[in-house]
Formats: C-alpha cells, structure tokens, sequence
C-alpha cells in the first residue's frame, strides 16, 4: 500500500511536471504577425525544409494567431500541473490534464511518428494520467453514471 502511494505521488509529479514546463513555454517568446509566412515566401526565405515541419509549424502558428487559445492551453497546462503536483488537488488535476495530453499524444502520433523517443514519452504521459484517472475510479465514477437519478 506504501509503494502504491509512493508511485501515485511519483506519477502526480512526472505528469504534473511535464504539464508545467509545457505551460512556462507557451509564454516565451513574441506571437508572430499573420503575415509573417507571406512575407516570408515573398522574401524567398525557407519556411521548413520539409513538408512535415512545414504542417507543425502551420499548426502551432494557427494557435498562436488566434490570439487567446496559444495562452490559454499554457494557462490550463500551468492549472493542471500545479493541481497535480500539489498532491492535495491531484484527483481534480488529473481531469484536468486528461484531453492536454490526449492532445499532446495525438499531436506527436500524426506529425511526427518518427519522433520515436518524444513518441515514447508522451505515451507514457497519457499512460501515466490514465492510470492515475485508473486509482481514483471510485472516486469519481458517480460524476459519470448516477443510479439515483433515475428513481
């Protein structure tokens, strides 16, 4: 029971930390002008030397340019990570994290599968939440399926 709770603690901070560094990131550097990319190929610059990164940075660049969901999924990774690695709020953090890393590992699954290494970690991130989702089932199944309710 001691090294279940060890590995649970051990787990709030594997993923609680990840979310953390990933929100920190979302607010370094400037957001680029929306007609950086066409000023770009009109200057005859290289935007990415291949048609994968070209996607990403096509991807992480509408994020940005929305000019809220880029701070706003910085802001939810901070809110996760701190509810996670703050221990006493880690069952509401796990929630919280679950579609980030959905997210993340879907991301890294569909542009770039050949990232062996970050695709081998991020699996581990959603296992990692999933089965801190998994420990606290009875915990939380009454929020998906309530009996009583239809009496």
């Amino acid at each position: 029971m001691k090294l279940l709770k060890i590995i649970i603690i051990a787990l709030n901070l594997f993923v609680g930390g990840f979310m953390i560094y990933g929100g920190i990131g979302k607010f370094k550097g400037e957001t680029p002008r929306p007609d950086k990319v066409i000023e770009q190929v009109k200057n005859g610059e290289e935007i990415a030397p291949n048609e994968t990164v070209l996607v990403i940075k096509n991807y992480i660049f509408g994020m940005k340019q929305t000019g809220y969901f880029w701070p706003f999924l910085g802001i939810m990774e901070l809110l996760a990570g701190f509810l996670l690695v703050s221990q006493v709020f880690a069952k509401i953090g796990a929630f919280v994290t679950f579609p980030l890393t959905i997210n993340i590992f879907l991301f890294h699954l569909y542009l770039e599968p050949h990232e062996i290494g970050e695709l081998v970690l991020v699996t581990a991130l959603l296992v990692a939440n999933l089965y801190l989702l998994f420990v606290h089932y009875r915990d939380w199944k009454s929020l998906l399926y309530n009996k009583s309710i239809l009496n």
